[in-house]
């Protein structure tokens, strides 16, 4: 313990890693926003119609499948979905498969969208990540572990 009027194991806030992870994840966040803005997509629009295009080469793609893709909240992925429905992003259509379930679709129009937001989004990650340096591909690493042991 420290004699500061907190009871916290770290003498110094900068030692706590999910200060640290907080911090570093808002300034990320801010990044993508500023690169999405163009596209007229928030990021999590931009996670939902990037991972749709994605999983829609594999076949029909339920709103379970894409929320589980993309792990996203299933009522927040519907209320997205609609968004970008009504924008004409994204179809859904009868599940080829599952007469109860509806398969989602992105359209050509959101293909063309989720392509070449795809580009800005990436080139965002290599300026942010660029601090890294060769590091990258461990931090990467890092997250999968942080990713799979939360899960």
């Amino acid at each position: 313990m420290n004699d500061r009027d907190l009871n916290s194991a770290f003498a110094d806030a900068e030692e706590s890693p999910g200060l640290l992870l907080w911090q570093v994840t808002n300034r990320w966040q801010a990044a993508q926003r500023a690169t999405l803005k163009p596209y007229g997509l928030t990021h999590v629009q931009f996670v939902l119609l990037a991972a749709l295009t994605w999983l829609g080469t594999e076949g029909p793609v339920t709103q379970k499948a894409l929320a589980g893709h993309a792990a996203t909240d299933p009522m927040m992925t519907s209320q997205v979905l609609r968004a970008l429905e009504a924008r004409g992003l994204v179809e859904r259509r009868p599940h080829p498969q599952d007469g109860r379930a509806r398969a989602l679709a992105v359209t050509p129009e959101g293909q063309a969208l989720a392509n070449r937001a795809v580009v800005a989004v990436e080139a965002c990650d290599a300026e942010f990540f660029g601090a890294l340096a060769d590091r990258t591909a461990e931090f990467t690493r890092d997250l999968r572990t942080l990713k799979a042991s939360s899960s």
